[in-house]
């Protein structure tokens, strides 16, 4: 094993020193792929939870629902999506997700952008006491 987080540090890959899975208040995500300008993340929302109602000002977002149901706030707008559907989250629109359901929401997103930190999240409203960017 040390043999490989040596590879993986000599290769400056984020694996030697992060945990793939981030825990969050609301549930967790995962990196699944990313490249120069996208990158693919597994998330999991907890019956009831939320996330901040947020905005990026580098970043686009595609959200796919896998299982259970997502209520979004994409703008002005409030949508449920259900398994199989998706809806896009363009550059410098307020949004959120949350689950509304009693089973764990699974979905994939996908970030386009020229620049996709976590560091690009302004948030307006959280449930978990986090302001700001």
């Amino acid at each position: 094993m040390r043999k490989v987080v040596e590879h993986l540090t000599k290769a400056t890959r984020g694996e030697s020193v992060t945990h793939p899975r981030v825990v969050r208040p609301w549930g967790s995500y995962e990196g699944v792929d990313q490249g120069e300008r996208f990158q693919v993340k597994r998330i999991v929302v907890n019956p009831g939870a939320q996330l901040s109602l947020q905005m990026h000002h580098h970043r686009a977002e595609h959200w796919i629902v896998v299982k259970g149901t997502a209520l979004v706030t994409n703008g002005d707008q409030q949508i449920l999506l259900s398994e199989n559907q998706s809806t896009y989250i363009p550059l410098g629109v307020t949004h959120r997700l949350a689950n509304p359901g009693r089973i764990p929401l699974q979905l994939i997103e996908v970030q386009s952008g020229a620049y996709l930190g976590e560091d690009d999240i302004v948030r307006f409203e959280d449930n978990y006491g986090r302001t700001g960017s």
